[in-house]
Parts: C-alpha cells; sequence; structure tokens
C-alpha cells in the first residue's frame, strides 16, 4: 500500500516536473524587452502564462515552501493539505463518492480550498503565505510582460485576440487587402 502511494506520488511528479518548459529558455535575459504597446504586454503576459504556467506554478509552490519553513506544524499541515489535494482531486479517476453520494469536483475543490485557507489560518501563517503569494505574482507577471515571444515555438502560443485579428470581411479567397473593386 505505502509503495503504491509513494509510487503515485513519484509519478505525479515527474509528469509535473517533466511538463515544465526548459529552465534556460525561461530565463534567458536575452529575451527580455520592455513591450511597445499595452497590448503588447497583454499579449506577451497572456503567451507566457500560458507557455511557462509549469515554471510559474513550481516558483511560487518553493516560494510558499521557503515563507513556510519557520513554523514546523505549517509545514505538516501543508503536507497534510497536500496529500488530501492529492487524493482527492488529482489521482482521482472516477468520481468521488460517499455514503453513496457522489459528490461533483467543484464541490470537492471548494471543500479543498476551505481546508487550505483554514489551515493557513489555524497555523498563523496565513499572512505572510498571502504577502509571499502577492510578491511572486508580481514578479511573475512582470517577467511574463517583459520576456518576448518571438522565440517561442509552441501550439499553447494562441493570441489571446484570436477573432480579432482575422480579415474584415472574413474572406479568405487570398485578396486580403485587395480593394480595387470599390
Amino acid at each position: 500500500m505505502a509503495n503504491q502511494v509513494i509510487s503515485g506520488i513519484k509519478e505525479t511528479a515527474e509528469s509535473i516536473t517533466g511538463a515544465a518548459r526548459p529552465w534556460g529558455d525561461f530565463l534567458d535575459l536575452s529575451a527580455l524587452s520592455f513591450p511597445s504597446s499595452i497590448a503588447d504586454a497583454t499579449t506577451r503576459l497572456t503567451q507566457n502564462l500560458t507557455h511557462f504556467r509549469i515554471n510559474y506554478s513550481i516558483i511560487l509552490s518553493i516560494l510558499v515552501a521557503l515563507t513556510l519553513i519557520t513554523r514546523p506544524i505549517a509545514i505538516l499541515a501543508f503536507v497534510a493539505v497536500g496529500l488530501a489535494w492529492f487524493f482527492l482531486y488529482f489521482a482521482r479517476e472516477e468520481p468521488l463518492s460517499i455514503f453513496g453520494f457522489t459528490i461533483d469536483d467543484g464541490v470537492v475543490a471548494v471543500l479543498l480550498i476551505g481546508l487550505s485557507i483554514g489551515s493557513l489560518v489555524t497555523t498563523g501563517v496565513w499572512l505572510r503565505a498571502l504577502t509571499t503569494v502577492g510578491f511572486g505574482l508580481l514578479v511573475l507577471i512582470l517577467h511574463a510582460s517583459l520576456r518576448g515571444t518571438d522565440d517561442l515555438m509552441s501550439d499553447d502560443l494562441e493570441s489571446p485576440y484570436g477573432p480579432m485579428l482575422s480579415t474584415a470581411g472574413g474572406g479568405n479567397d487570398g485578396a486580403r487587402g485587395d480593394y480595387s473593386g470599390i
């Protein structure tokens, strides 16, 4: 039983870290530049948050873990909360059923969020954790808006302005911009 739990956690951790983008691409200083406009900044922000979402999640998790390191009881509480998230939300393949009642994933997520907030308040680290997450989000948003997206090659780099960038007439007969018949 314990071996199954440990191997399940190990497989999940490997799949999460395997989904992270290369750190060399993430930390490439030559890709940093000021956006030319607000629209460019929001496009960069959206594309980088999508492309590097696992990297950003790892950074925020490490920051929160470093915040909790000074309170051993908080570490124990968050290991328990993390295990609850793992077993009740991420590792399940079938719906959660208690006493014959099937519980929706949204309800499970809300309950787990409540458990997470409750453990933050109970262990007395809520203000520290909130400050750390706020600071981390500020740094991540700054990185995402300053990092250029020209060198990113991926299917998940769809423009947030999608339909607005299509041709005005909707036609795709190859005659874009040809208004000689007007």
